[in-house]
């Protein structure tokens, strides 16, 4: 499961179209099958006929309508793109999630965003589409009924990618990274501390494997760094903007920094004994029980 943070809009035309995967119509009707989630004060705006469905159309016009209603106020940006978009996406090869399940996800990223926060009843307008199998998506206007701009958490796509891991982790779902999860080298040195005293040749060989998982240039946490640091270097070199190309170039340096760093890892580990294999008759501790910390009350897709 992966959650992805989208280019922000003027409208909401584009980005339901993205989430539904065809164009907005003002013929074809969302039913709560597809909405499985959305802000408090919309059942307000919904039609008295409980028969009669909102199209996509009107959906995404809802969506806009703070736009209008509020001309003022503009992002922290300067600019007046209030439309917010992210999508959740599962591995191929996870099982079918349940409307409760797509429910839970949605309000949980929701809060982590801080586009909907437990008590506030000057919320921003949002919803979540479930129209594609395995994704979800959040759709959201930063503006408020009260005339001010959605603050979002500072460090928004580390806490959704936190959120992701436990919602995984507790709805059993297959992770899409490529590499290891960045805490796994940590948790394994904490293991390797809680296990008894094998001498201190058993030390440095486990120490080596560290290192060499470390430097490990395909699942390696440092090869992962690198790659999120290439490809946000390649993003700025295409920007129009003068800075870009020199914070693109410092990246890159950057980027060669750790590939160095990787190496010398590499050098250590390959001077250091080879990892001794275990004997039949030492059991290994079982891995710790996932813990639900669930999302705390000012932030949540994914």
């Amino acid at each position: 499961m992966i959650i992805r943070i989208g280019p922000r809009d003027l409208s909401a035309v584009e980005p339901l179209a993205e989430a539904l995967g065809r164009p907005v119509s003002d013929r074809e009707g969302l039913t709560d099958h597809t909405v499985v989630a959305h802000w408090q004060n919309l059942d307000l705006y919904t039609p008295l006929d409980e028969a009669q469905t909102w199209t996509t159309s009107e959906f995404a016009e809802h969506l806009d309508d703070p736009n209008w209603r509020h001309p003022v106020p503009v992002s922290p940006r300067g600019d007046r793109r209030a439309i917010w978009h992210a999508d959740v996406r599962l591995h191929p090869d996870d099982r079918e999630l349940s409307r409760p399940e797509w429910t839970e996800i949605a309000h949980r990223i929701a809060r982590t965003a801080g586009i909907q926060r437990p008590g506030d009843d000057h919320c921003c307008r949002w919803i979540a589409v479930q129209a594609q199998p395995g994704r979800l998506d959040l759709i959201a206007n930063l503006i408020r009924p009260d005339d001010t701009w959605t603050t979002q958490p500072h460090r928004l796509p580390a806490l959704l990618a936190a959120e992701s891991r436990r919602i995984k982790a507790e709805l059993d779902l297959i992770s899409p990274r490529t590499g290891p999860d960045p805490q796994q080298a940590v948790q394994q040195a904490r293991f390797a501390g809680r296990t008894r005293q094998a001498g201190s040749a058993e030390t440095v060989s486990q120490l080596a494997a560290l290192l060499r998982q470390l430097a490990d240039e395909r699942t390696g946490p440092l090869a992962t760094v690198r790659g999120l640091i290439e490809h946000a270097a390649h993003r700025l070199e295409g920007l129009p903007d003068a800075h870009g190309p020199d914070s693109a170039h410092q990246l890159e340096m950057v980027a060669r920094r750790l590939y160095g760093i990787q190496q010398s890892l590499e050098s250590m580990a390959a001077a250091l004994p080879a990892p001794s294999q275990p004997g039949p008759g030492w059991p290994t501790r079982p891995p710790a029980p996932a813990i639900s910390t669930g999302p705390t009350g000012t932030r949540l897709a994914r």
